[in-house]
């Protein structure tokens, strides 16, 4: 089911504690880079819906790449992408499922959106969001008006698809 569709203001993103607590637990917020295509898109594939495989493919093939990565000793733990369906948008993003709550995702959402900011954007999009409550609170993130279906509207789906996260 989607959302309405919300907007960030990226010239007045927050700091959060969770940056400070995700780097001293040895996690590491990075920009993914090209040989690592093959590691991270099926990692992604194994642990979320295809469709997201695609969408950070894109941004893989991106110069500056638009892939984020939270890696702690060599372990892919989550990643956040932007401009990868359309240009602006943020997303998709995930994180193992045995390492949530810790604030790698938190983590993950502001250093892509920084690295929106310096790429020369004002705002951001977050296209049919799942957690809605959670980008209010953390960004002060609104709702844009008539978005839905938004962007990914009469998208095609494989057989084996199932219902997107």
């Amino acid at each position: 089911m989607h959302v309405t569709d919300l907007l960030v203001r990226l010239y007045d993103l927050p700091v959060l504690d969770s940056e400070a607590r995700v780097a001293a637990s040895g996690v590491v917020i990075r920009r993914a880079i090209a040989p690592e295509i093959h590691v991270v898109l099926d990692w992604i594939g194994h642990h979320f819906h295809p469709a997201w495989v695609s969408e950070a493919s894109k941004g893989m093939m991106q110069n500056p790449v638009t892939t984020w990565l939270a890696v702690r000793d060599g372990q892919l733990l989550g990643f956040a992408c932007h401009d990868t369906t359309a240009k602006g948008f943020f997303g998709p993003t995930g994180v193992d499922e045995a390492a949530r709550g810790q604030g790698i995702g938190e983590a993950l959402l502001l250093a892509t959106l920084r690295g929106m900011r310096e790429a020369g954007y004002g705002y951001a999009i977050i296209g049919d969001p799942g957690p809605v409550a959670f980008y209010q609170k953390r960004l002060d993130a609104f709702p844009i008006p008539k978005s839905k279906p938004g962007i990914y509207a009469g998208m095609l789906r494989g057989v084996d698809d199932g219902p997107m996260p």
